[in-house]
């Protein structure tokens, strides 16, 4: 639904505290806009400024209309004047510039120019720009969970909507009928990419003109009265209706993108003319004599006012403490539930044994009833007696409800971004997705699973995403390419998620409730061709816990060390048996937990073998075992009688014919080899 509102402010019916208000406010706002380039000449630091100059209008109102307390905002870049408007101070803004510790939105550790204040719910966003637009409709459906009366608004560039998680955001957003604000400051450019090579639409809005629950409003985002009625009515409809609006605000960029670009090489004299013409600034100020709110002397006052609020602040902000260097190892990731019974993650239970699969379901069950602040979705979640494609959450949603455990699109990254905004509403919220039907199309979800991993560090500890990421990963199926992939090796190299990866019924239930009773993400590395097998069953204790970065010795020995996870750690076992029929005792420890790592199992194990066999099933080429290499080489070098010796997978894709798996992935034979020709070293 198209429509351009009327305009229900105006020189004439506004008070004149609030024009005051606002002028201050713009004021203010294009003194830090003009100021911030000064501090990277003088290399003070605001090395990166996007001025906003032109979009002054609907800055403005995007500040006034976030209703603290209420409302989430997720400001973007150039949302200098939003921010103001919504209440940072000006020292708080250069705190920011010059990424002082006593920053608010980081610390020092996010780049400049990216405004927030945690507190009142004004969020720090990336530099990935509009991804925040899955955040928002998280938050926004969380919201709506909770009948909580607000909105979430998500601002951005125009160019930014061409980014395919912007679709899966506002598709979303439609289909789940979410009070949720986007708007779109359309200056003509994304960087020196003219519009007209973003999209056909003049007014990139219009791309969206078919989806149902939706309403589009145009504005002049350079007349402040046009910006400020346009907001207005957003709000109101998204709370009323409970479905988003696009604010699509026209606006034009003064200046270049950022200190970086050099606008007059894609820009002649003539339109950078033009642009200035155009000011909001000058044209609102002109209003407000020409309408008689204000007289010149009046306008000079606030803006001499403003001007030693912006020096005061700045005396402020140079004295503020810079970054310890000592402090980047703080807020990596949140600490983790630790288990008060099962302290090593062990137990000498002997009830009956229990399926790998069934004990994932139980798990999630449980903690499902400790915790109602608990949901779950992801692709084939729950449709009738459906629960995954696996059926690991068979019977959820049935006990649970469909506000609690529902389905969501064949859109990993919108699965994920909307797990991470709606963690956002509340801190005792943990949300489990089903990142993807299989690890191998999990790709898709990476830019969230890269935003999720250093929110914590970015936000300097201010927010984690409480997140449980669910993957059925490895091979041994048949599956073939997109349905055999292990992921490991390469998400291990990013620090800021826990990685597990569970081989038994035990374990898989230990690590579930201990993920979910954990702050931060995690992910949960399920090797789907356990879930039936008789291998993986065990006994369960009652609310069984395994912490985190601690290893299990799953058979004691003194020849040789053997370290794997997963679906191999059963094939190391019988290898190990078959081994010990011919006089030879190895160890096998089965890991469990990747990141963190149980480093002192490890070491202390090679101290009592002197041999060490690294076995998982992934590549061996960039596989998680070279890492392990690295790190006994370091630390348990002078223990080794032998070189250190991996089986894996070849440096090939997993074939789909059964002829071709078998040949690529490890078995119980080729790990044997392995065994044997170090015992022999």
């Amino acid at each position: 639904m198209l429509k351009k509102v009327e305009k229900k402010y105006s020189v004439k019916s506004t008070p004149k505290a609030m024009l005051k208000k606002w002028y201050e406010l713009m004021t203010l706002g294009r003194l830090l806009d003009e100021r911030a380039p000064n501090y990277l000449k003088q290399a003070i630091g605001w090395s990166y400024h996007a001025p906003y100059a032109g979009h002054d209008g609907i800055q403005l109102a995007i500040g006034q209309t976030f209703t603290k307390g209420l409302d989430h905002l997720f400001p973007y870049y150039r949302d200098m004047l939003t921010a103001v408007s919504a209440g940072l101070t000006a020292e708080e803004i250069i705190l920011n510039g010059i990424s002082k510790a006593t920053d608010l939105a980081s610390g020092g550790r996010h780049m400049s120019n990216h405004f927030a204040k945690p507190a009142w719910n004004i969020h720090n966003v990336s530099s990935c720009t509009g991804n925040h637009t899955l955040h928002a409709v998280g938050v926004a459906r969380a919201m709506k969970r909770y009948k909580h009366t607000g909105v979430a608004i998500s601002s951005q560039g125009e160019s930014s909507v061409s980014e395919g998680y912007c679709y899966e955001a506002i598709n979303g957003a439609s289909n789940e009928k979410l009070p949720v604000i986007f708007v779109f400051q359309d200056n003509g450019y994304g960087i020196s990419v003219p519009k007209r090579d973003q999209t056909a639409n003049e007014r990139v809005a219009d791309n969206f003109s078919g989806f149902a629950n939706l309403r589009i409003i145009h504005c002049d985002g350079k007349d402040v009265f046009d910006s400020m009625s346009a907001m207005d009515e957003a709000r109101k409809h998204a709370i009323e209706k409970q479905e988003p609006v696009i604010v699509h605000a026209d606006c034009v960029r003064i200046g270049a993108h950022s200190n970086s670009d050099k606008h007059e090489w894609y820009r002649d004299d003539k339109e950078i003319a033009e642009a200035k013409a155009q000011d909001p600034y000058p044209r609102f100020r002109k209003e407000l004599i020409e309408g008689k709110a204000f007289s010149e002397k009046e306008l000079v006052a606030i803006e001499e006012d403003m001007k030693k609020v912006v020096l005061d602040a700045h005396m402020k902000a140079m004295k503020a403490p810079n970054p310890d260097p000592a402090s980047i190892f703080d807020f990596v990731i949140p600490p983790s539930h630790i288990p008060e019974k099962f302290k090593d993650g062990t137990h000498t239970d002997s009830s009956e044994p229990v399926k790998f699969i069934d004990a994932i379901n139980g798990a999630l069950k449980a903690e499902f009833r400790h915790n109602p602040n608990t949901f779950i979705w992801g692709q084939d979640m729950a449709n009738k007696e459906k629960g995954g494609i696996f059926n690991v959450s068979k019977g959820m949603q049935q006990e649970f409800g469909i506000e609690r455990v529902f389905n969501g699109p064949i859109a990993e990254d919108y699965i994920l971004g909307t797990a991470n905004g709606f963690s956002r509403f509340r801190k005792d919220i943990r949300v489990v997705v089903e990142g993807a039907e299989f690890a191998d199309y999990f790709w898709p979800a990476m830019e969230q699973y890269i935003e999720m991993s250093h929110d914590y560090w970015r936000s300097n500890g201010a927010f984690s995403a409480n997140v449980l990421i669910r993957l059925a990963s490895g091979g041994y199926i048949g599956g073939g390419l997109y349905h055999s992939q292990n992921l490991e090796g390469s998400l291990a190299t990013i620090p800021g998620v826990r990685i597990v990866c569970p081989a038994f019924a035990d374990d898989a239930a230990g690590l579930i409730r201990t993920a979910m009773r954990s702050e931060g993400p995690t992910l949960y590395l399920e090797p789907k061709s356990l879930y039936n097998s008789k291998q993986a069953m065990t006994s369960i204790p009652e609310d069984f816990e395994v912490p985190f970065g601690k290893a299990r010795v799953r058979r004691a020995g003194k020849d040789l060390t053997v370290i794997s996870y997963g679906n191999t750690i059963h094939m190391c076992l019988e290898a190990a048996e078959k081994l010990a029929t011919e006089g030879f005792d190895v160890e096998v420890v089965d890991l469990r937990s990747i990141v963190p790592l149980d480093e002192e199992a490890i070491v202390n194990s090679i101290k009592k073998t002197n041999r060490c066999l690294i076995v998982h099933e992934d590549k061996v080429f960039g596989g998680f075992g070279g890492e392990l290499v690295a790190l006994i080489n370091e630390k348990a070098f002078e223990h080794l009688d032998a070189p250190v010796k991996r089986i894996g997978s070849p440096y090939t894709p997993v074939g789909f014919n059964r002829i071709l798996e078998r040949a690529i992935l490890p078995d119980t034979e080729k790990i044997y080899q392995g065994m044997i020709s170090l015992l022999r070293y």
